[in-house]
Formats: C-alpha cells, structure tokens, sequence
C-alpha cells in the first residue's frame, strides 16, 4: 500500500500512467468491449465499475490542456445526442479532476479505431452499456 494511491490501482496499472506520454491515450471500457482483441495491452479490473477507475485515474493523471477533446465516450448508436447517465457521471468526475474540460463523444467505429491507438486499455467489471471512455493524458507543470 501507498499513501494518497487509490487502492484499486494495482501496480501494473501505475506503472502504465507514469510510462504515458503526454499526448498519449488510455481507453476505460465496460465488461463487454472488445478489449483484447482491439490491440493495445490490457489491464483487467473486473471488480471495478468504469467510474469509478476514471475516478481513481484522474486523482494522478492530468488531461490534456493544449487539444479540444481530452477525455470522449461512445455516442449511443443510432442516437448520437442521447446521454446515458454512466456519460453524465464521466463528466462530473471530468470536471472534479479538471474543472475546465468537459467530455466529448465519438460514433462507434471510430471510437473503437481511436481505442486500437491508444497506450493501454483498462478493461472493468462496468455493466452499464456505454461505460467507456478515452483519456489523454496531459503534462505537469514545473511550479
């Protein structure tokens, strides 16, 4: 254990953030994304609900200041401005964490070609439909 660490991070994981790159993406998808077969290494965290490791993610990871879109869900297929309440929480933990981003939305196939580019992808227990989620991870400033 590690003071100021979320517990659900597990060090395979931590590891993982702090190789990130600033620009770099991480992809949180629900239990049923296709995760291992999209490509990019996957960290399983079953026991875990897809907020709650966005949550736990965004306590030590910075978004992306200098792009438009830091952090993108999936749009609901066939209706792209409809909001599930799983992107509703997403962003209230978005703006917690980063009071000055919000979360932006892709169509599903593009989503899912973004995810195949990311660095990594944490794959949840998340049983809401739609609970995945795209961050970049931005840069810490020299104080």
């Amino acid at each position: 254990m590690l003071k100021s660490i979320p517990p659900i991070l597990g060090p395979e994981l931590l590891y993982i953030l702090r190789a990130m790159g600033h620009g770099d993406e991480i992809a949180i998808v629900d239990a049923n994304y296709p995760a291992e077969s999209s490509g990019p290494q996957v960290v399983r965290l079953d026991g875990q609900s897809a907020t709650e490791v966005t949550d736990a993610i965004l306590s030590l990871m910075p978004l992306d200041s200098f792009v438009d879109e830091q952090a993108i869900c999936m749009q609901v297929v066939g209706n792209p401005d409809q909001r599930e309440p799983i992107m509703d929480e997403f962003e209230a933990i978005i703006v917690r964490h980063e009071a000055d981003m919000a979360l932006t939305s892709l169509e599903r196939f593009a989503f899912y070609e973004r995810v195949e580019n990311a660095y990594a992808i944490v794959q949840t227990g998340e049983a809401r439909l739609y609970g995945n989620i795209i961050l970049k991870k931005g840069v810490i400033r020299a104080s």
